[in-house]
């Protein structure tokens, strides 16, 4: 069975390297995007609580339904190519 690669409306909003805020264990933090999944997205973040630090290591995969955004990265601008105009044009 082939294997969905098309992100959802969901996923399409968030990229690597966004800063993202999120819920962990009832408290709130932000984290910047690693790698995305199918529905989720590795973050990395900051904590000064040594138990928190303990048990997630500075990294956690979370949900894109649970993530709000609150800096997008920038991203590179896509060039046009030929075909793209000729699609246009049709």
């Amino acid at each position: 069975m082939a294997k969905n690669t098309e992100p959802s409306a969901e996923q399409a909003k968030f990229h690597v390297g966004d800063e993202v805020g999120f819920k962990l264990d009832k408290e709130d933090f932000t984290g910047f995007i690693d790698k995305g999944y199918t529905n989720s997205f590795l973050i990395t973040f900051e904590s000064a609580d040594p138990e928190i630090i303990d048990k997630y290591h500075n990294k956690v995969v979370i949900n894109n339904k649970a993530l709000t955004l609150i800096k997008a990265a920038p991203q590179p601008e896509v060039e046009e190519t030929e075909d793209d105009a000729e699609d246009e044009k049709k």
